[in-house]
């Protein structure tokens, strides 16, 4: 049995299968525009369903185990070749797996990565052990306006289903442990590993993550692209899904071929 549900879409061509993954708070949900999209363009497609902080804390709160667990289901439908796209905690796994198996990962696309700047004020208290508490109605709104630079496009399900879920002991463990993780890691050490074509797309007005680090970086390593999403925030596949995904698949004509 794989950790995440994945949603899987094959086609035919001999292309890599474009693998989408959650992000920590939010589900598979937040690829419906691209997921249809290179679908209906012909791409193999697969997306995981469960927000990070939903499974297992030990997997959770490691990158590399969560990995390890995109791959797992990467091979439950017999796909060898692929290219990772992923989301703020995501794109530090998109940029460990394609360091840790080359031979594998095609390209990765990467938005709204942390670890080179500090945690964002969005409502959340994490005391001396380590746990993460909500601090009542100000994590909705402080988080809402975290994530988008505009109107917040979450429908009332989404956010409650978010809010049900951070109601679990669980997966208040798993979010806490997930945020250790980002403050860990190495994130300049991991991009030198990196040898395949790699897709920095970033809001410009990323509050969670701000672009300025990033924008500083990401130059210094070769193989990489830069593009700047304009009136956005921290999730460009939500807000301007369809500036997204135009430059997901121009990235992905150009690195395939």
């Amino acid at each position: 049995m794989t950790v995440f549900t994945a949603d899987h879409r094959p086609a035919a061509g001999g292309r890599p299968l474009v693998v989408f993954m959650s992000a920590l708070f939010a589900g598979g949900w937040i690829w419906d525009h691209p997921f249809a999209a290179l679908a209906d363009a012909g791409w193999p497609v697969l997306r995981t369903e469960e927000p990070i902080c939903g499974v297992d804390a030990k997997i959770a709160g490691s990158i590399e185990r969560l990995g390890d667990a995109l791959m797992e289901s990467v091979d439950a439908v017999g796909a060898d070749q692929v290219v990772v796209c992923a989301n703020s905690l995501g794109g530090l796994v998109a940029i460990d797996l394609a360091g840790r198996f080359p031979n594998r990962v095609r390209a990765i696309a990467v938005s709204g990565a942390p670890g080179l700047s500090a945690d964002p004020d969005v409502g959340l208290n994490m005391d001396r052990r380590g746990d993460v508490r909500l601090q009542g109605e100000q994590f909705r709104d402080r988080m809402l306006a975290a994530l988008f630079h505009g109107e917040p496009l979450f429908t009332d399900e989404q956010v409650e289903s978010t809010a049900q879920l951070l109601r679990q002991g669980s997966a208040m463990v798993a979010m806490a442990r997930s945020i250790r993780a980002t403050r860990t890691y190495r994130v300049d050490p991991a991009m030198d590993k990196v040898t395949c074509p790699s897709l920095y797309i970033w809001g410009r007005h990323d509050r969670m993550t701000p672009i300025e680090p990033w924008l500083g970086l990401v130059p210094q390593h070769a193989n990489t692209e830069f593009v700047t999403v304009e009136d956005c925030g921290h999730i460009p596949m939500i807000e301007r899904g369809e500036v997204y995904t135009a430059e997901l698949l121009r990235f992905l004509d150009e690195v395939t071929g």
